[in-house]
């Protein structure tokens, strides 16, 4: 039996098509791209392509607003920090408290180190945005709205283009981290006021080591890398050029299955979901249900640790996730089901399964014939749960509450 792979928000498998467009730029098409000869040219034209070919999948109004970088994170911190550098007179950042760490970081460095206020946005116990605490926020002192379009653990979704809008009208500038929801969701740069925006490769079905970040024409930029020409003097550095030509591709076939992603994979996911929640007792989705992406279910399994359902799950051939891949190790709960206020007893057993275009209805199926034997199993080692369900007061057990 093969094993299944529901851990495509960590990252993907590199799809067979992306795989045959980048070889021969591992071999005979090796040319440096700012070379004037032939062999140079030839690999210009390719980046020229695949910087068409992301131009289209982002809606953007031209290919010379996408500048290619080595992640997500590098398109992040450029963004941010090439707002604040061009902007030295406003010492003041917005963003929130579910961000991945590539934004919270960044963020945190600056207020602790240069001296910015940074505006934390909260969200509630579905991880939704309060517009009126951002709007109290804005203001001529902002640098830099930073918020992600889409939760990586829940999916859930931010309110990204009313934000943009109202940015612009208080004179801001605004990015986000859209690395998850690129390729899920249609996106149309012409039509929204973000001036910023990142992405990275291996989230959609690309290699790890290259990424993109959107800057609209016009939008006062600092590059983060200093040196050579590349990249219109935005990134210096020799260019990633099997990586760009992969990202080209895949960004190609995430156009096509957009259509996929909101159908197919939308249905596996909550065909998994209620068939978990039906089957297994205390247990909860996290985030906002009712707008998220397609392919996220967070599910919370009360009484029991995440890390536990997920080496059981792992024994049984299954792959998924307690959170993001950046933070994992840590015996504290995720900083995002913190934000919601999960409580305790359910903020340790949380388990993300997120899924892809390349999943099956038979793995599905699979997936969902193991968990409830797995919960059940490591619920009958636990000195909370009884036969009957939770003991009285199991939260007295457990590591005090957080605010």
């Amino acid at each position: 039996m093969s094993d299944i792979y529901l851990d495509n928000n960590a990252t993907t498998q590199v799809a067979p098509e992306v795989v045959a467009a980048m070889l021969p730029f591992l071999s005979e098409q090796f040319g440096n791209p700012s070379s004037l000869h032939s062999f140079g040219n030839r690999v210009a034209k390719a980046l020229s392509d695949a910087r068409k070919s992301v131009q289209q999948l982002l809606g953007a109004e031209l290919p010379t607003e996408i500048v290619f970088t080595s992640c997500g994170s590098e398109s992040d911190s450029t963004a941010i920090l090439s707002a604040v550098r061009a902007q030295p007179e406003r010492k003041e950042i917005i963003t929130t408290t579910v961000e991945h760490p590539a934004v919270l970081n960044v963020c945190s460095y600056l207020e602790k180190n240069e001296g910015y206020k940074v505006h934390w946005l909260t969200v509630d116990e579905r991880g939704r945005l309060d517009l009126d605490q951002y709007k109290q926020a804005l203001s001529d002192q902002v640098a830099v709205v930073s918020v992600m379009w889409a939760n990586n653990e829940t999916g859930t979704l931010f309110p990204i283009s009313e934000m943009a809008e109202l940015a612009h009208q208080a004179g801001v500038l605004f990015h986000t981290d859209a690395v998850q929801a690129v390729g899920k969701l249609p996106i149309d740069m012409k039509s929204s006021k973000v001036d910023m925006l990142s992405l990275s490769g291996h989230k959609l079905h690309a290699p790890k080591g290259v990424g993109a970040l959107y800057v609209r024409r016009g939008t006062r930029f600092r590059p983060l890398l200093r040196g050579g020409h590349q990249e219109r003097g935005r990134r210096a550095g020799t260019e990633n050029v099997p990586g760009i030509v992969a990202l080209g591709k895949a960004a190609e076939l995430a156009l096509q299955n957009i259509d996929v992603e909101n159908t197919k994979v939308r249905g596996l996911r909550d065909r998994l979901e209620s068939a978990i929640l039906s089957a297994v007792p205390r247990c909860f989705v996290t985030g906002d249900p009712s707008n998220r992406l397609p392919n996220t279910a967070n599910i919370a399994f009360e009484f029991i640790e995440g890390e536990a359902i997920l080496l059981l799950l792992n024994k049984a051939g299954i792959a998924a996730s307690s959170g993001s891949a950046c933070t994992s190790g840590s015996l504290e709960p995720s900083h995002v089901m913190k934000a919601m206020g999960i409580p305790y007893t359910a903020a340790h057993g949380t388990v993300r399964f997120s899924l892809s275009t390349h999943t099956t209805a038979a793995e599905v199926d699979r997936v969902i014939s193991e968990v409830p034997g797995v919960v059940a199993r490591l619920r009958k080692l636990s000195p909370y749960w009884g036969e009957d369900g939770p003991k009285a007061n199991p939260e007295e057990a457990f590591a005090p509450v957080y605010a």
